[in-house]
């Protein structure tokens, strides 16, 4: 058996404290945001922290550690982002639309998300994938039932299947970003600017909505414009 990932590492470090883990955390980050890949070493890691490399085995395990890590503390902020917005006292539809448009900007702030996710679910452990799905998937999953139900209940949106609704919006946020290269030798396209964020946002935001309003909503909308 390999080294065992250490799932048991905090989303939140302690707040305000420059401890080595968030030192070594804040590193991997950068670095990715920088080279637009999670393809980053441990020496890197540990030079631009000014960590030595042996202190991701104590603190994480291993860097596949390292890198759920990452991940866990960018998810639980999204997560706490959705839990403050599904509270709040607005029509579902208005949620709806600050949802497409966070989880977008949210893949734009953190670049290597998508690639993190993709290689933690898919090509490190069993036991990353489950942790994957219990702190990011299964939460979000959940928010979007919850909207979706509150919406149907307004009689704002038409009866949509929540896995079919996970599927298309991360589907689309991840192949604007993680499909962006193949976009671009077939396209020319270049990269995800914040103007191009904007503009999706904008595209999504009408694509979506557009096709869940329920037939009530879809009149009143018309009526308003």
């Amino acid at each position: 058996m390999g080294p065992q990932l250490n799932t048991s590492v905090p989303t939140r470090l302690p707040g305000g404290k420059n401890t080595t883990a968030e030192k070594l955390l804040v590193a991997a980050s950068e670095l990715m945001i920088e080279r637009a890949s999670i393809e980053v070493s441990l020496s890197d890691i540990a030079q631009k922290s000014g960590v030595n490399a042996a202190l991701v085995k104590y603190h994480f395990g291993n860097k596949d550690g390292l890198l759920l890590a990452l991940l866990a503390r960018d998810a639980a902020t999204e997560i706490t982002q959705l839990e403050y917005l599904i509270s709040q006292p607005m029509q579902p539809t208005a949620k709806l639309r600050l949802h497409i448009g966070g989880i977008i900007r949210a893949y734009h702030q953190f670049p290597y998300m998508n690639r993190l996710i993709h290689y933690l679910l898919h090509e490190s452990t069993p036991d990353a994938a489950d942790e994957v799905s219990k702190f990011f998937v299964a939460p979000l999953l959940d928010f979007q039932r919850r909207l979706l139900a509150e919406g149907v209940k307004a009689g704002e949106f038409r009866d949509i299947d929540p896995v079919m609704f996970y599927t298309s919006l991360i589907g689309a946020c991840d192949h604007l970003f993680f499909g962006r290269h193949a976009m671009s030798r077939a396209t020319g396209v270049g990269p995800v600017t914040d103007e191009v964020c904007r503009q999706y946002i904008k595209h999504m935001e009408a694509l979506i909505c557009s096709g869940m309003l329920s037939e009530a909503n879809e009149t009143s909308a018309a009526a308003a414009e």
